[in-house]
C-alpha cells in the first residue's frame, strides 16, 4: 500500500512538473518567453534598451487589426467659396435678359461676382469607403446637399415674370434694377450624390499619409433664389422659377494629408436652361476623418 501511494505521490508532481513547463519556458541567457493570453512576448538577452524597443514594435506589428472593408464618415463639413467661368454669348440670350427702356444691354460686367463673399456650404451626411485593393484603392462615395451662393457686385434682379411685358406669358427674365442692393445673391441648394476612386498611401493610419479622390457628382436642385437687400424694398426673396436646371452633374476631387483635406469641384455645363453659359467651380477645405 505504501508503494501505491508513493507511485500515486511521484505521479501527480510529474503532472504538476509538466503543466508548469507547457505555461513557463525556463528563461536562458539567450531569450525569455512569456506568454500572455493568446500573444507571446519575446525578450532578447541582453541590457540593450534598442533590442527591447524592436521586440515591443515587433509584437505590436503582428498582432495589429487590419481596417475594415466598409468604413463610414459621418457628417462632414466643407467651406469654401464659389464661382464661374463666363462663355454666355450676350448677343443672343434668347430674351432671358432684359433691358429696361433706355438702358444699356446687360453683359459680362452684370454677372460679376464678389469672390470673398460667395460662398459654398456643403453637408455630408455620411462618406463610406469600400477597399478595392489592399485598402490603397477604394470606391468612395456619400450622400448630401450642397449651397451655392454667388454674391453679385451689380443691381441684377431675377424676376417670374417680365414687370415691362405683363400681358405676356410667366416666364423667368433677368434685368438690371433702377435701385443700389447692399446684398444680392443668387443661392442655389442641391441634393448631392458624389462617387469618386480614392487612392490612400497609409490606410493603417488615417492620421499619416497622403490621399487622393476624383471622380464625379450629380445633384439635383430643390431650392433656388434671388436674395436682396435695398433701402427702398427691405429684404426680398424671389425663389424658385429662376431658370436654373434642375439637375447638375460636376467633375470633383479631394486632396488630404491626415486630418486636412482640400476639395474642389468643375461643372462642364451650364447651369441656366437657357440665355446664361455659367459653369461652376468651387474649392474650400473639408472637415473629414479620412
Amino acid at each position: 500500500m505504501k508503494q501505491l501511494f508513493t507511485l500515486m505521490a511521484t505521479a501527480m508532481l510529474c503532472t504538476a512538473a509538466r503543466a508548469q513547463s507547457d505555461t513557463t519556458i525556463t528563461p536562458n541567457k539567450e531569450s525569455d518567453t512569456i506568454r500572455i493570453g493568446n500573444m507571446i512576448i519575446i525578450k532578447k538577452g541582453g541590457n540593450n534598451e534598442s533590442k527591447n524597443k524592436y521586440t515591443h514594435i515587433e509584437v505590436e506589428k503582428k498582432y495589429r487589426s487590419k481596417p475594415s472593408n466598409i468604413s463610414t464618415n459621418w457628417a462632414i463639413l466643407d467651406l469654401g467659396f464659389n464661382n464661374y467661368t463666363d462663355k454666355t454669348d450676350y448677343g443672343n440670350t434668347g430674351g432671358y435678359l432684359y433691358n429696361r427702356p433706355g438702358t444699356a444691354p446687360l453683359g459680362a460686367n452684370d454677372f460679376a461676382l464678389n469672390t470673398g463673399k460667395s460662398v459654398n456650404v456643403n453637408i455630408w451626411l455620411f462618406m463610406q469607403r469600400l477597399n478595392l485593393i489592399k485598402h490603397h484603392v477604394n470606391l468612395k462615395y456619400g450622400l448630401g446637399i450642397e449651397l451655392n451662393n454667388y454674391r453679385y457686385n451689380s443691381n441684377i434682379s431675377y424676376l417670374k415674370q417680365n414687370p415691362y411685358t405683363p400681358n405676356q406669358t410667366p416666364a423667368p427674365v433677368i434685368i438690371r434694377d433702377s435701385i443700389y442692393f447692399s446684398k444680392n445673391k443668387l443661392a442655389t441648394d442641391y441634393v448631392t450624390i458624389p462617387l469618386m476612386i480614392n487612392f490612400c498611401t497609409r490606410p493603417d493610419n488615417i492620421n499619416k499619409g497622403f490621399s487622393l479622390s476624383a471622380g464625379v457628382s450629380v445633384g439635383y436642385l430643390y431650392n433656388q433664389r434671388n436674395k436682396q437687400i435695398s433701402h427702398e424694398r427691405g429684404k426680398l426673396k424671389t425663389k424658385n422659377g429662376l431658370g436654373v436646371e434642375e439637375f447638375k452633374f460636376s467633375y470633383v476631387a479631394e486632396l488630404g494629408y491626415g486630418p486636412l483635406h482640400l476639395y474642389g469641384s468643375y461643372t462642364p455645363k451650364t447651369i441656366y436652361k437657357t440665355g446664361l453659359d455659367m459653369r461652376p467651380y468651387t474649392f474650400g477645405i473639408r472637415f473629414s476623418n479620412w
